[in-house]
């Protein structure tokens, strides 16, 4: 890969290699209040878009689940009921901090032995093809550099018929939402951040790589590039948030 690649860091454009490293230190620096400023943040709206995901999952009892950038294990507490003692959860996630953070929230929940935690990139799961029915990746896609190369790993380790579920902030689409969202993202949310953790900049990155992240139609069409079919996508609160789905053909 060329040394003069460039991506994008929010707003800024820094080399390819230094945003893993410049996304870790956000989550490294917020990651034992991401909870707290979730529900802040959505006013707890983002438990209903965890719930929608779960329930268009399809998973069923004795299925083997991937939950990508798997944070604090949401997702994952639910689908360990789901799949049950003959199932398996992964709850991966790149960053040590968030993975160590949803271990000890999982467990003092007494999640049952069916979870396992891994540390990986998406963008080369350490996995066999064919291996998993279905993967989640929640708020999560937008940090990765390679999206391309994040998808086709997916759809490498999905089994046939295996369902890809993408919830992620988007582009509002109700008229009149996107300057209020707007003036919230830019000036509420790091001041908040501040006041809670501590951090204004890493909610200031936050608010920009949603703006940066591809809209719906553009990610509905990256994930057909990468092989799956029968993509479709759902606004959630105007379109601030979008669930994509998609199948391994």
């Amino acid at each position: 890969m060329s040394e003069n690649k460039t991506t994008h860091f929010g707003y800024q454009q820094v080399p390819e290699e230094e945003k893993a490293g410049r996304v870790a230190q956000v989550f490294h620096s917020v990651a034992d209040k991401y909870d707290l400023m979730n529900d802040l943040m959505s006013l707890g709206i983002h438990r209903l878009w965890k719930r929608f995901t779960i329930e268009l999952s399809g998973v069923r009892g004795g299925q083997r689940v991937l939950d990508l950038a798997g944070g604090t294990g949401d997702l994952a507490a639910r689908f360990s009921r789901m799949v049950g003692p003959a199932g398996e959860v992964v709850l991966c996630d790149i960053n040590d901090s968030m993975l160590r953070v949803g271990r000890e929230r999982l467990a003092d929940r007494g999640a049952v032995g069916n979870i396992r935690y891994v540390q990986a990139d998406a963008e080369a799961l350490p996995y066999p093809d064919n291996h998993f029915d279905c993967i989640t990746i929640a708020f999560g896609l937008r940090n990765v550099t390679h999206k391309e190369a994040a998808l086709a790993s997916m759809n490498r380790v999905l089994k046939p018929g295996g369902r890809l579920l993408v919830l992620e902030f988007s582009q509002p689409v109700a008229p009149g939402l996107k300057p209020v969202y707007d003036l919230y993202s830019f000036s509420v949310l790091p001041v908040l951040g501040r006041l809670v953790t501590g951090d204004s900049g890493s909610y200031r990155y936050l608010a920009e790589s949603i703006r940066m992240h591809p809209d719906q139609k553009t990610l509905k069409g990256m994930m057909e590039a990468a092989g799956f079919g029968r993509c479709e996508y759902f606004n959630l609160t105007g379109g601030i948030v979008a669930l994509h789905r998609g199948f391994k053909v």
